[in-house]
């Protein structure tokens, strides 16, 4: 049986969904457990109620809407993504897997099908990671891969902890954060790259992850007056840090599919007349392959170290967090693969350059990804855009992906 969902009612979703937390530039602002993250869960809830869902929260704020099938006591498809975006996100970044698998269910209700096992819609808490590091924090909880009592007590840059914005927003739930059977994970989203786009291709069938590394540097020199230190006088961090991020550069340069990003960069004091006594910056390194990635790390703390001894400064180099190259369960990608041959519509295999909850949940679910073209590659920006068409194309590889690992 191949079925098709309602792709404008979809696209109307996610329209409506992205007058939660306007930006600036016509995209969305939705922090992790802020207010403006609960409405857009609230609406959500909303929907999801609409459409005959019940719902579950554990207490890491995940919540699961369930439409029961004919075997209750059957392990549930899931299929989900996140709510909360970027600082300055987009309208797709997550909310387009939360919301497709949403239509999933409406459209299994339109077509009075009945699965045989249970379908559950998802939407892990602190996905991005941009309020409260690190990204994909529910999940990981989740999967066992971080430890809740520790996640409760990271902060925002205010200082607020992740347990207290639980507490205050009511999404710390009564069900504990854990593990319970899954007949398997599907995850759609825009591909956040520019390939499908250019080879003008409808469907992604995702494969796995690359890995990466996320990095604290910390550079501490000696603060002085701008004007009146000789430059041979000088231990100057920012100086340290320009020449590591070039030199980072041309290590990553090297690996042919590896990226790298600075993304923060901070100096103290922040002083247009004063040399900065420290440098703050992140580092984001990925590759597919684990064992040049690591190369890439440790030939990055060698040029750290090089670089300080010859600056005179002291360093601190922490890597924070560290995710795993993956491969996706061939029996879930198969089913996406056929989903997407069965709509007649073109697709190519590719790996994801981004981390995801799917990435997270694969470490204990047979997990598959579905990805869609957006416009110019660009995501985690306001400017972040799809068509109506290639929304629904996604949609519907996801329905019938869903399909046939739930049976009816």
């Amino acid at each position: 049986m191949i079925l098709k969902t309602n792709g404008e009612r979809l696209w109307d979703s996610l329209m409506e969904m992205a007058t939660i937390g306007p930006g600036e530039r016509g995209g969305s602002r939705r922090l992790a457990l802020t207010d403006a993250d609960i409405e857009g869960r609230n609406l959500f809830r909303k929907w999801a109620d609409e459409a005959g869902c019940t719902f579950r929260l554990d207490t890491m704020g995940n919540l699961f809407a369930r439409r029961n099938g004919k075997n209750s006591e059957a392990p549930p498809v899931l299929a989900g993504s996140h709510l909360d975006t970027q600082p300055s996100g987009g309208r797709f970044d997550g909310i387009l897997g939360v919301l497709g698998a949403l239509e999933v269910v409406r459209s299994l209700n339109d077509h009075r099908v009945e699965t045989d096992s249970p379908v559950e819609i998802a939407v892990w808490t602190n996905e991005e990671g941009a309020r409260f590091p690190p990204a994909m924090m529910g999940s990981g909880v989740f999967a066992g891969i971080f430890e809740q009592a520790d996640i409760y007590t990271h902060q925002d840059p205010e200082g607020i902890t992740v347990e207290d914005e639980l507490r205050r927003t009511k999404q710390l739930g009564e069900s504990p954060c854990k593990l319970f059977q899954i007949r398997a994970y599907y995850e759609l989203h825009i591909e956040q790259g520019p390939v499908l786009e250019a080879e003008n291709t409808s469907i992604g069938v995702v494969t796995g992850g690359q890995g990466s590394y996320w990095t604290h540097i910390t550079l501490q020199g000696q603060g002085s007056h701008a004007g009146t230190t000789p430059m041979n006088y000088r231990r100057d961090p920012i100086m340290g840090a320009a020449r590591i991020i070039s030199g980072m550069r041309d290590i990553v340069l090297k690996q042919p599919g590896a990226v790298g990003t600075v993304g923060r960069l901070e100096t103290t004091p922040a002083s247009i007349n004063s040399i900065p006594g420290k440098v703050f910056f992140t580092v984001d390194n990925r590759h597919p392959d684990e064992e040049i990635l690591a190369n890439i790390n440790q030939d990055l703390m060698k040029l750290v170290n090089s670089v300080c001894a010859e600056e005179g400064l002291e360093n601190e180099f922490t890597n924070i967090w560290k995710a795993p190259t993956l491969n996706f369960h061939d029996e879930c990608i198969s089913k996406v693969r056929n989903a997407a041959e069965s709509l007649g519509y073109t697709h190519r295999d590719i790996v994801s350059g981004a981390g995801h909850d799917a990435c997270q949940i694969n470490r204990i679910a047979p997990t598959g990804m579905i990805f869609i073209p957006c416009e110019n590659g660009l995501s985690h920006d306001e400017a972040e855009n799809t068509t109506p068409e290639q929304v629904a194309a996604g949609a519907d590889v996801l329905l019938n992906a869903i399909l046939a690992s739930a049976g009816n």
